[in-house]
């Protein structure tokens, strides 16, 4: 059981935004919410490290304030982004049309 604590608590502590992010919300006065498989997380970084974060090439501003981590996406359907597999439990967000053909550029470079 402590395990599973310790388990769940370096997630909220130690997550990695490259690889365990599936998107996230830059807020108001640098507030960052970052949304894993199971977890939301808000968090304060300084200038230097959301301009660092947003020049990420994993990751793709969508709409607004939200990007996406382009190497967690399962597919793209229905104007939307789902994150891993599609289904009834599948994390996803909306975009806009003119921006999923793009995405889907930049996945096929990926690839290749």
């Amino acid at each position: 059981m402590n395990s599973i604590l310790l388990e769940a608590r370096n997630v909220y502590e130690d997550f990695e935004v490259e690889t365990d992010v599936l998107f996230f919300k830059v807020g108001d006065h640098d507030l960052v919410i970052f949304h894993g498989r199971n977890y939301n997380i808000k968090k304060r970084m300084s200038a230097e490290q959301l301009n660092r974060l947003l020049k990420s090439s994993s990751y793709f501003h969508v709409q607004g304030g939200v990007y996406v981590n382009l190497n967690k996406i399962g597919s793209i359907e229905d104007d939307c982004i789902y994150f891993g597999e599609k289904g009834g439990y599948a994390k996803r967000i909306r975009i806009p049309r003119r921006k999923q053909e793009h995405i889907r550029q930049l996945l096929r470079n990926r690839i290749s």
